[in-house]
C-alpha cells in the first residue's frame, strides 16, 4: 500500500517546512510547492535526497498540477509578516484569492482534503478578548494591513464555498503568533527583531508603549495541532495558538535577559491598525482535537535563540 501524499503550498516557508518534517516523520509522502518569494530553500535543504520528498518551484496563483494521487493539500502559501505584505500587497491579495482558488481546484480534481492556513489577523484589532472562533472581527479593509487580513477572510469564504458547493472536504486553521527555528532574521516580526537586536547589542525597538499583548506558540505545538485538525471532522475555523499572553514590553525584556544582552529598549510610534490585544480562545481545540500547547515560552525561546545565534554567526554579524 502506498504512503498517503500531501501537497504543502508555501512548503519552503517557516511553518510549511516544519509541517513537511512532521508529515515525513509520520510516514507520508510530501510535495512542497513554493515560489520562494518569502520561502527559503535552506528551510528544506535537509530533506533533499529523501525519496518521500519532492519540491516544485511554482507560483500557486497560476494553474497548478501535481502528478498522481494527492490525499491532502495544505495551503500555506502567503507572505505572512507585516514587512512582507506591506512590501508585497498585490502578491498577498493574489495568493489569498487566486492561489486559494487554484489550490481548491486541485483538491476538487484530486478528491483531496484541503486545509487552509488562515490567521488570527481575521479578527483585526479585536473588541472581544480572548478571541473565539465565533467572533467576526474588527478589520479595517482599506488600512495598510487590510491586504493580508482581507485576503485571509476571503480565503476562508472561498474554502467553505468549495465545501458547500463542490463537496470538497475542507479544514480551516486560524494561526496565532508562532515562533521557532527557521524564522527569517529580517521578517519584521517582534521575535526576530528583538532577538537580532539583543544579540548584536543594538537598541531593542518596541512600537507603541509596549502595552499591547501577544500570545506566542512554539512551532512544534502548532504543527501538531494542524495535523490533528486535518485528521479531524471539524469543518468550521479552529484557533491554534498558545493562550499564554504577554505584553510586548515584557517580551522584549524577556528576550534581552535570555540573550544576556545589555541592549536598551526604545519606543517608536505604533503602526496603524496594529492590534492592541491578541490571545486565542482554544476551547474548541482542547475539546475537538484534544490539543493544547506543550512547550512553555522559556523552553521555546531557548531553542529559538540557539538557531538565531548560529545564523548570525554564519553571516558574521556576531562572533562566537
Amino acid at each position: 500500500m502506498s504512503k498517503p501524499h500531501v501537497l504543502i503550498t508555501g512548503g519552503a516557508g517557516f511553518i510549511g517546512s516544519h509541517l513537511a518534517d512532521l508529515f515525513l516523520a509520520r510516514d507520508y509522502r510530501v510535495t512542497a510547492m513554493d515560489n520562494l518569494i518569502t520561502g527559503q530553500l535552506t528551510n528544506i535543504e535537509h530533506l533533499v535526497g529523501n525519496p518521500d520528498f519532492a519540491f516544485i518551484k511554482q507560483d500557486v496563483t497560476n494553474f497548478i498540477h501535481v502528478a498522481g494521487p494527492v490525499d491532502a493539500i495544505l495551503h500555506f502559501a502567503s507572505p505572512a509578516s507585516p514587512i512582507d505584505y506591506l512590501e508585497l500587497p498585490i502578491q498577498t491579495l493574489k495568493v489569498g484569492s487566486l492561489g486559494t482558488h487554484k489550490a481548491l481546484g486541485l483538491a476538487k480534481e484530486k478528491k483531496a482534503k484541503f486545509l487552509l492556513a488562515s490567521t488570527s489577523e481575521v479578527y483585526g484589532d479585536p473588541l472581544v478578548h480572548p478571541q473565539p472562533e465565533t467572533y467576526w472581527g474588527n478589520v479595517n479593509p482599506v488600512g495598510d494591513r487590510g491586504v493580508y487580513d482581507e485576503a485571509k477572510r476571503f480565503a476562508e469564504a472561498m474554502t467553505l464555498a468549495y465545501n458547500r458547493y463542490h463537496g470538497v472536504e475542507t479544514r480551516i486553521v486560524r494561526i496565532f503568533n508562532t515562533y521557532g527555528p527557521r524564522m527569517r532574521l529580517n521578517d519584521g516580526r517582534a521575535l526576530p527583531a528583538f532577538m537580532c537586536q539583543a544579540l548584536e547589542g543594538d537598541a531593542i525597538t518596541v512600537f507603541g508603549d509596549g502595552s499591547q499583548t501577544r500570545s506566542f506558540c512554539y512551532v512544534s505545538d502548532l504543527v501538531e495541532g494542524i495535523f490533528r485538525l486535518l485528521n479531524s471532522d471539524e469543518l468550521e475555523p479552529t484557533n491554534i495558538g498558545n493562550p499564554n499572553e504577554v505584553t510586548i514590553k515584557e517580551f522584549a525584556e524577556e528576550i534581552r535577559d535570555l540573550c544576556g544582552s545589555k541592549s536598551e529598549v526604545i519606543y517608536k510610534d505604533l503602526p496603524s491598525d496594529d492590534p492592541k490585544v491578541r490571545q486565542p480562545d482554544i476551547t474548541k481545540a482542547r475539546r475537538v482535537l484534544e490539543w493544547e500547547p506543550q512547550v512553555d515560552r522559556r523552553e521555546g525561546l531557548t531553542k529559538t535563540l540557539d538557531y538565531f545565534r548560529k545564523e548570525l554567526e554564519k553571516l558574521g554579524r556576531i562572533s562566537v
